[in-house]
C-alpha cells in the first residue's frame, strides 16, 4: 500500500458535534479522492472527541484502506436514521417525558430521577456491530498510524481524559485538568466520549464515570501535540460567522429551552477549539521570531504547528430547520414542547438531526468546502510548505494574535 511522501507527522483532529459530524465524512471524502488510490491512512494521528470520536476510531480500525473506510462512513452517515441513534418510539419518549415530570414534581422521592433525556442503546449497538477495535493496534503494529485518541470527561476527577492507543515510545502525559491515558480502546470509550450531559447517560470506565469528552476538554488540540504532530488538520462543525448585534430598541424574546440547550451544545463542542487555536497562534509567533541560537532550552524544546481549519461554508442551523419534519413525530412533539418553533431551535436540532435528508446534505457541503481549498489541502497532507495557520477568514479575524 502507498503512502503519500510525508516527511512530517500529520494528525487529524475531529471535534464532537452530533449530527453535525456528518460534514467530518463529507471533507474526509474529498481528501480520498486527493490522495492517490491505494493510500493507507495519510493521518499518522488521530484524535476524536464525542461524535468525531466515531469517525476517529472508524479510521484507525480501517488504517490500510482509507478510502474503504471512507465509503463505510459514508454509508452509515448517509443513511441515518434517529432511531439509529437513540430511541424514538413513542412509547420510549413518552415514558422519558412522565419520568422526568414525576422526578420534579417529587423531588425523586417517589419517581427516580432519570439518567439522561434520551435512550441511546441503539447506537452502542450499531457501533458494537460494526467497529472492530482490534484492528487498530493491528494498524499502529504494521506502522499504517501511529496513535489514535479519544477524548471523555471525568465526573468525579473533573478531568478531561484522552485515552489513547499507540506505538511504542509515546507517553502519558499529566497537566491541569487534562490528561492522557494510554489504553487498549474498547466500545465504553466511545460512548462514553460520546455522552452528551442530560441526554445520553455517563458510561463507567474503571471506578469512574465518564461524560462527553468537549465538556472538559479546554485544549482539544493537546493530545494530537502530546502525540507528537507536526501539523494537524481540524475539521470543525460550525459556521462561525456571528449573528450580529442586537439594537438597543429591539425586543428580545425570552430564551427557550431549547435555544439555552442549543447554545450550550454550541459551546460545549466548539469555543475551546478556537481558544486553542489562538494560544498556538502565539505560541508559533514566538518561536518563529527568535532565532534558533537565541532561544534557550526551554524554548528549544518547541516546535512549531501547522494547523489547517475546515469548517462549513453554510449556517448548518438553517439546514437543520429545513429537515425538521423528516424528525420522528415523537421527538418533534417533544422538541415542540420544550421549544416551539422560536428563534434558536435550529441550533438544537442541527445536533440531533440523524436524519439522512440533513447527514446527506452535510456530506455533499463538507466535500464541496474541502474541494474549493483542494491545492492547499493537497499540499498539507503531502507535507510540503504551508502557512503556520490556513483557515476561513473569519476564523482568523476571530484570533487577536494574527491582528497584532
Amino acid at each position: 500500500m502507498k503512502s503519500p511522501a510525508n516527511r512530517k507527522k500529520t494528525a487529524l483532529v475531529l471535534p464532537g458535534g452530533g449530527a453535525r459530524g456528518a460534514f467530518q465524512v463529507g471533507v474526509l471524502k474529498a481528501i480520498a479522492e486527493l490522495v492517490p488510490r491505494g493510500t493507507v491512512n495519510p493521518f499518522r494521528i488521530i484524535s476524536g472527541t464525542s461524535a468525531g470520536a466515531i469517525n476517529s476510531v472508524v479510521l484507525a480500525a480501517k488504517a490500510r484502506r482509507f478510502r474503504v473506510a471512507i465509503a463505510e462512513l459514508e454509508r452509515v452517515w448517509g443513511n441515518f436514521r434517529c432511531h439509529h441513534v437513540y430511541r424514538t418510539d413513542n412509547l420510549a419518549m413518552l415514558k422519558s417525558s412522565l419520568q422526568w415530570l414525576g422526578a420534579f414534581v417529587t423531588g425523586g422521592t417517589l419517581v427516580r430521577m432519570p439518567r439522561s433525556l434520551l435512550d441511546n442503546s441503539p447506537l452502542r449497538a450499531l457501533l458494537s456491530r460494526n467497529v472492530r477495535f482490534p484492528r487498530i493496534e493491528h494498524g499502529i503494529e504494521q506502522g499504517w498510524l501511529d496513535a489514535v485518541s479519544v477524548t471523555a470527561a471525568g465526573y468525579s476527577s473533573a478531568r478531561s481524559t484522552s485515552f489513547f492507543e499507540a506505538a511504542s515510545g509515546h507517553a502519558e502525559w499529566s497537566r491541569t485538568r487534562r490528561t492522557g491515558v494510554q489504553s487498549r480502546l474498547n466500545l465504553d470509550h466511545l460512548m462514553a466520549s460520546i455522552a452528551v450531559p442530560m441526554i445520553f447517560s455517563p458510561v463507567r470506565i474503571g471506578n469512574e464515570y465518564f461524560g462527553d469528552g468537549a465538556m472538559r476538554q479546554a485544549t482539544p488540540l493537546s493530545p494530537a501535540v502530546h502525540l507528537g504532530a507536526d501539523r494537524i488538520l481540524v475539521i470543525g462543525v460550525r459556521n462561525e460567522i456571528a449573528d450580529g448585534t442586537v439594537e438597543p430598541e429591539t425586543a428580545v424574546p425570552y430564551p427557550s429551552f431549547a435555544e439555552i440547550a442549543g447554545y450550550t451544545l454550541d459551546t460545549l463542542f466548539m469555543d475551546g477549539l478556537y481558544s486553542d487555536l489562538e494560544r498556538l497562534s502565539r505560541v508559533n509567533q514566538l518561536i518563529d521570531t527568535v532565532p534558533l541560537e537565541h532561544r534557550g532550552p526551554k524554548l528549544s524544546r518547541m516546535r512549531p504547528i501547522d494547523t489547517m481549519v475546515i469548517v462549513p461554508s453554510e449556517d448548518l442551523r438553517l439546514l437543520a430547520r429545513k429537515h425538521r419534519e423528516a424528525l420522528p413525530v415523537a421527538l418533534r412533539t417533544l422538541l415542540w414542547g420544550i421549544s416551539g418553533r422560536g428563534r434558536g431551535e435550529g441550533r438544537l436540532l442541527s445536533y440531533l438531526m440523524f436524519e439522512q435528508a440533513f447527514t446527506r446534505e452535510l456530506i455533499e457541503l463538507g466535500y464541496r468546502d474541502a474541494m474549493c481549498v483542494r491545492d492547499q489541502l493537497q499540499d498539507f497532507i503531502a507535507g510540503n510548505e504551508v502557512p503556520r495557520l490556513f483557515a476561513p477568514h473569519w476564523v482568523e479575524e476571530d484570533l487577536d494574535i494574527l491582528h497584532a
